[in-house]
């Protein structure tokens, strides 16, 4: 009798581990879904469709910038990149992680930016982000915090120590 309690015990407790699994994996999958559905209306230069991922109160950190807290800081850094000549943008979702309440999570990843410059002449760079989504009441993911910077060192400046043994 104690075996037979013990193995049903067992098969429960891995039948709820398992369930348990599939629901992180799920929204995992649901939050790498959106960020490349967001990736995806920037590459097409959607500026209303881009802005529609991110929460009424979120914080966007572009790099050499202050922060945007408003949404129409947040609409006016959009607006400029997305108009910016030969601007061909996208990012791919390297690491994807939820939270065990289910309602926040965090997407990190690399970037890639092709805009001309001054001369006409396509310049490109390559960065990483850092998104922070929260789940709303209504099961739509919404990015509260956007974070890039590039890869490339600063003009005038040399590539941080240890960079070029990490390449």
């Amino acid at each position: 009798m104690k075996i037979k309690t013990l193995v049903l015990t067992l098969i429960l407790g891995l039948v709820a581990a398992a369930i348990c699994l599939a629901g992180d994996t799920k929204a995992e999958q649901a939050l790498r879904d959106a960020d490349a559905a967001w990736s995806k209306a920037a590459e097409s230069k959607d500026l209303d469709k881009t802005l529609s991922y991110y929460s009424a109160d979120a914080t966007v950190l572009p790099p050499n910038a202050s922060a945007a807290t408003t949404k129409e800081a947040i609409k006016t850094i959009w607006q400029d990149m997305l108009a910016s000549p030969g601007l061909v943008i996208s990012w791919k979702a390297t690491k994807v992680e939820v939270a065990k309440s289910g309602d926040l999570g965090f997407v990190s990843g690399t970037y890639e930016l092709t805009m001309n410059d001054a001369s006409g002449k396509p310049v490109t760079d390559k960065g990483k982000y850092v998104e922070v989504w929260e789940k709303k009441a209504d099961g739509k993911w919404k990015c509260g915090t956007d974070t890039w910077n590039s890869d490339l060192p600063a003009a005038g400046s040399s590539p941080a120590p240890g960079a070029e043994e990490r390449k």
